[in-house]
């Protein structure tokens, strides 16, 4: 299955002049490379909610964990709309915005493929394990979600500065 690449629309509003679009392989590039993400999620209140996450790009979309009782998982289980971004954490570089839905990720296989994930990006971090069908973290069942991902944002920052939209 190939992934569908989308075609990013630069906001000339928020745009220096004579940048163009930033291309969705490098958007997807930074979304893979990241070490760390910031995910966005709606409390009951209709406060928002931001964490500091690890999340890895699988089967063309970004996945990540987290424990039942988080507040994250709380949240999502009432409102799956969330945001994810990753960043360069300076002012040049590239970040990205990703808006979606949540989608719980279920199924051995599945979940295996995600383990192995965790484990090639983020070495001794995160090892998980798949017992009868659900995710594992040393002794606790985690949640796995996939963003199905709407729309991205990316910020080109530096000596010029772009902002492209992505239909995703």
């Amino acid at each position: 299955m190939a992934e569908r690449m989308p075609v990013g629309e630069l906001d000339p509003r928020y745009s220096s002049d004579g940048v163009t679009a930033t291309p969705w392989t490098t958007a997807r590039r930074r979304l893979q490379t990241a070490q760390s993400y910031w995910l966005a999620t709606v409390r009951p209140s209709a406060r928002p909610h931001v964490t500091t996450i690890a999340a890895v790009w699988l089967d063309w979309a970004l996945h990540f964990t987290t424990g039942r009782r988080e507040r994250k998982a709380k949240n999502l289980a009432r409102n799956s709309n969330c945001i994810i971004t990753a960043g360069c954490h300076a002012f040049r570089g590239l970040d990205v915005v990703v808006e979606g839905k949540a989608i719980p990720v279920t199924g051995a296989a599945t979940l295996r493929q995600l383990a192995r994930a965790y484990r090639r990006k983020y070495v001794r971090h995160f090892r998980f394990e798949v017992r009868r069908g659900a995710l594992y973290h040393q002794g606790s069942r985690i949640l796995a979600y996939r963003l199905g991902a709407k729309k991205a944002l990316g910020f080109g920052k530096g000596r010029k500065f772009s902002q492209t939209r992505w239909r995703l």
